[in-house]
């Protein structure tokens, strides 16, 4: 007996769509999907254009109610954000998938494409594509409306220093720059004896006193004021005033130490020369090449002033130079300095060059001064010191001269120099000669001084040409290693605000 085998056909049937007629298979509708996406659009309802707000000052988009968010181009931040905005239509359908579609930076177009569900005619679930174009519409938003405004802040910082030379404020204004600090502020006013930073929020004030406190020895004082109140949604609103003291020394002062700090900092003699002041107050004593740093706390605890002005400078020329050799040191010495020189000089005013009277002292400056040289320094011995720990010194201890550095011809310094500064963009009056000669003054510091140099960004300056060191005098100069290339950036790469803020 014989069995016929016959192959059975498992496979699912077909029907025919009971519109077109066209052969598909099973599904709870019974219509193929042309026939039902051209009866059925799950997409309606969804809006095809949006409109989205975007700052172009601070680089971001608005997020209602009333808020603003940082967000990169096609980032998942921006996808969100974008979804949002259409979150109640959305809410019909079910969403499985969505991702952005390529525009050009600067169109002000965003497009994103979705893809979504929904169950239609018997429980028979259409599956459609489709994208959303969003509008880039330009609105500022109220931060950056307050910064144009000019006039409106919650907070400022009053940095002062008691001193008459600008030097700190030179360096804190570079280092200002390098760091960029300066980018939260609504407006820099310079007075006399200081600067005055305004912000819109007091914890972009609170930033810049730390970092005052990390760069420059000083000390500060916080008040504010109640400006308005809500006593029903209690809220308060203040206005916020830090004041910042600046330790009232610059390089090159002479000062005299209380003989209880002096005897703290290794036995060092009282009347010192402070030759940096970065975080804290770098101080040499000229007769032993001892060095000690000052903190601030270290300051405001045991005070001391600088002896003399700056315009109290005076020009001697050498007559005699010799290097000591062998210093006796005293028990409990200090660190001595490895970059100076103890040297034994005799000098002369170039103002009394008529006369034999020569004066004779030790200066840090063995290693720059040779005989016929000429040096700057302060003449003690003809000037009224008017300070309480000189008064109670011996008279034998307070040296007739205290040399402070080398002088050279400013002119062509200036003439040779090829490098720049950048200024911060503030209000101020105009610069008058004085606050020129100290600018240079601190330019030739800058010269002199690799320790401040290496925290400042110095740029070439292309419109001086690089001369050969032939006719150089022996003044210190700046290596084009140590510079960098001046940047133009156009204003559409920086933003409006940050090509401001800076000249």
């Amino acid at each position: 007996m014989e069995y016929m085998t016959e192959a059975v056909d498992r496979s699912p049937g077909h029907i025919l769509c009971c519109e077109c007629g066209v052969p598909i298979s099973p599904n709870p509708a019974n219509v193929c999907v042309a026939c039902l996406r051209s009866k059925v659009d799950i997409s309606q309802g969804v809006p095809k254009q949006v409109s989205i707000s975007f700052c172009k000052q601070c680089q971001r988009y608005f997020q209602p109610p009333a808020s603003w968010v940082q967000c990169a181009l096609e980032s998942r931040e921006l996808l969100a954000l974008c979804l949002k905005k259409i979150k109640a239509p959305l809410s019909k359908v079910r969403l499985v998938d969505a991702g952005f579609v390529w525009t050009e930076p600067h169109s002000k177009r965003l497009k994103v494409k979705l893809t979504v569900q929904k169950e239609v005619m018997n429980g028979a679930i259409l599956q459609q594509v489709f994208v959303v174009d969003y509008v880039v519409q330009s609105q500022m938003c109220g931060d950056c409306h307050r910064v144009e405004a000019k006039d409106f802040w919650k907070a400022v910082i009053q940095v002062r220093q008691k001193t008459l030379h600008k030097k700190t404020f030179y360096y804190l204004e570079q280092l200002i720059l390098k760091y960029g600090m300066h980018q939260n502020t609504l407006r820099i006013k310079e007075i006399h004896d200081g600067l005055d930073f305004y912000y819109s929020s007091k914890q972009h004030a609170q930033k810049m006193v730390e970092f005052l406190q990390g760069t420059v020895p000083c000390r500060y004082k916080a008040s504010q004021r109640l400006i308005s109140q809500d006593i029903h949604s209690n809220t308060y609103n203040y206005k916020s005033t830090f004041s910042v003291e600046i330790v009232p020394i610059c390089k090159d002062n002479v000062v005299c130490l209380s003989p209880k700090l002096a005897q703290s900092l290794g036995n060092m003699n009282q009347i010192c020369i402070c030759i940096r002041v970065t975080s804290a107050i770098h101080l040499i004593d000229p007769n032993t090449l001892q060095v000690a740093d000052i903190d601030g706390n270290t300051f405001w605890s045991h005070p001391f002033n600088s002896l003399c002005h700056p315009k109290q400078l005076e020009e001697f020329i050498v007559m005699e130079c010799s290097i000591v050799r062998d210093l006796k040191r005293s028990a409990g010495a200090g660190v001595i300095s490895k970059k100076h020189t103890l040297g034994e000089v005799w000098v002369q005013k170039t103002s009394e060059m008529n006369t034999d009277k020569q004066y004779f002292c030790r200066t840090h400056l063995g290693h720059l001064l040779n005989p016929g040289d000429l040096v700057l320094g302060f003449d003690l011995a003809n000037c009224n010191l008017n300070d309480e720990h000189v008064n109670k010194m011996n008279s034998d201890r307070v040296p007739d001269v205290v040399l402070i550095k080398k002088s050279y011809d400013r002119t062509k310094r200036q003439r040779r120099r090829n490098w720049k500064l950048k200024e911060l963009a503030r209000d101020r009056e105009d610069m008058d000669t004085d606050d020129e000669r100290q600018y240079q003054d601190f330019l030739e510091d800058l010269e002199e001084d690799e320790a401040i140099r290496k925290n400042v960004n110095i740029y070439r300056d292309s419109t001086i040409p690089v001369e050969s060191d032939t006719d150089d005098e022996g003044a210190p100069r700046i290596s084009l290693a140590e510079m960098i290339e001046d940047l133009h950036i156009s204003q559409d790469a920086t933003g409006e605000e940050g090509a401001s803020m800076m000249s």
